[in-house]
């Protein structure tokens, strides 16, 4: 059984999770100006953690313009995003949550990635960082047609 988890954002949560919850609002609108001014000007992105296709240095995508650039080669070119958190923890000024995210590419094909996607926020709310833990393989495994 699976159980999405939804947050009121009117209500009190942990920072955190306030954040995480209109970061993933934001992209999944594909608003990307919204997004951007959710992050502390030296901000940082991980996705996924480590070397990849999108940073083959690993070292994150640094400052709101390495983040702009990110969303224009990752995330501006998807067709839509779907989050599904299945189980959150918040923990001082970070939160871990559990889930897929559904991404719909030219083409009509989806890819589900399933990980964990970390956040920290500074005392001002806005994102210092986000990680998310996937596994590039794993998640083009699941590559088919939307329609099937």
């Amino acid at each position: 059984m699976s159980v999405t988890v939804c947050w009121d954002p009117e209500a009190e949560q942990p920072p955190a999770r306030v954040a995480a919850w209109r970061s993933m609002n934001a992209v999944a609108r594909g608003d990307k100006d919204e997004w951007l001014a959710l992050f502390a000007p030296d901000g940082v992105v991980e996705d996924p953690v480590g070397p990849s296709m999108f940073d083959p240095e690993g070292r994150g995508h640094r400052g709101r313009t390495a983040i702009a650039a990110f969303w224009d080669a990752t995330i501006g070119r998807a067709e839509g995003l779907e989050f599904v958190i299945r189980d959150s923890h918040a923990a001082g000024a970070e939160v871990a949550n559990v889930g897929t995210i559904t991404t719909f590419l030219p083409g009509g094909y989806r890819v589900d990635t399933d990980g964990v996607f970390v956040y920290r926020v500074g005392d001002d709310g806005l994102i210092a960082s986000v990680r998310a833990f996937w596994e590039t393989e794993r998640a083009m495994a699941t590559a088919r047609p939307v329609d099937a």
